[in-house]
């Protein structure tokens, strides 16, 4: 990559990673679902109208929308509602790529290989290892809220990748235009009347979620995908957990111990060495 490429890729994963800092902001002042509801609300509209169709049949909108848009952040905000703290949250959500390796073998029929079942294993120690840490001073629920979230996101992103969409923006766009309606039903149904006199702190967490993180993040995403392949770009991604994990140490006081340091580095190590390719040998010429 372009070393301003480069910068990019990593400017966006911080900003993903801050992201979980500022939902957690945003969760002092809206109950979960009408959160996620008025997220997707501001990130569909006015954008709607402009981005035209999403380029692939509306099935597939509705299905990452049900999965990802009222599933994956329906679940994480709830569990972040519980205790769940924001930068433990953005490490647990990175197991969602054991999900989805499971959920691509059971649906799409992909192949298990050693590599990714050794991957895996390794970021699935991890996770334990997060659990047992976090069961001894947490919630456990909500812990195990986030890792519905992981699961939700694993089966998004397998319908995602078969509806293959053109452009991942106005893809985006669409659903988050499917989640809205039905995460603001459920707020009405579960969390009662909306109130929406919140200070100017939940309104500016709720533009950065919706405009920086939904709309800029993922325009930029598919702007270095059209550029770069996927296996280039993708780990990057890995990075968010660590900006996740630092931002929440320095703006909330979250504590890092040695055990999330290392839960940490099992699941980055294993997603990453899941998702690798293994060199070919090259022969060795003699002189």
């Amino acid at each position: 990559m372009r070393p301003r490429h480069l910068a990019l890729a990593v400017g966006l994963a911080a900003v993903w990673g801050f992201n979980f800092v500022v939902m957690q902001v945003g969760l002092r002042h809206f109950p979960p679902l009408l959160y996620a509801g008025l997220r997707f609300t501001l990130a569909a509209f006015p954008a709607l109208l402009f981005v035209g169709r999403p380029g692939v049949p509306w099935r597939w909108v509705a299905a990452v929308a049900s999965t990802i848009g009222v599933g994956q952040f329906g679940l994480l905000l709830i569990g972040m509602r519980a205790g769940m703290p924001a930068g433990l949250t953005s490490l647990v959500l990175q197991v969602q790529a054991l999900f989805t390796v499971l959920f691509a073998v059971t649906l799409l029929g992909e192949r298990l290989t050693a590599r990714r079942v050794t991957g895996l294993g390794v970021a699935f120690g991890g996770l334990i290892l997060v659990a047992l840490d976090f069961g001894l001073s947490g919630p456990v629920g909500a812990f195990a809220l986030c890792v519905a979230a992981a699961a939700a996101w694993g089966l998004g992103n397998v319908f995602q990748r078969r509806a293959a969409p053109p452009d991942s923006l106005r893809f985006m766009v669409w659903v988050s235009a499917f989640s809205a309606p039905p995460l603001l039903l459920l707020s009405l149904l579960v969390e009662g009347a909306p109130t929406l006199s919140s200070p100017v702190e939940g309104w500016v967490s709720l533009a950065y979620v919706a405009f920086v993180s939904t709309l800029g993040g993922f325009g930029l995403w598919g702007w270095l995908l059209r550029r770069y392949d996927a296996s280039t770009v993708a780990p990057y991604t890995l990075l968010v957990p660590v900006f996740g994990m630092s931002s929440a140490a320095l703006m909330t006081g979250e504590p890092i111990s040695w055990v999330k340091l290392g839960a940490a580095a099992l699941i980055v190590a294993g997603v990453l060495y899941a998702g690798s390719r293994p060199r070919a040998l090259q022969p060795v010429l003699e002189r």
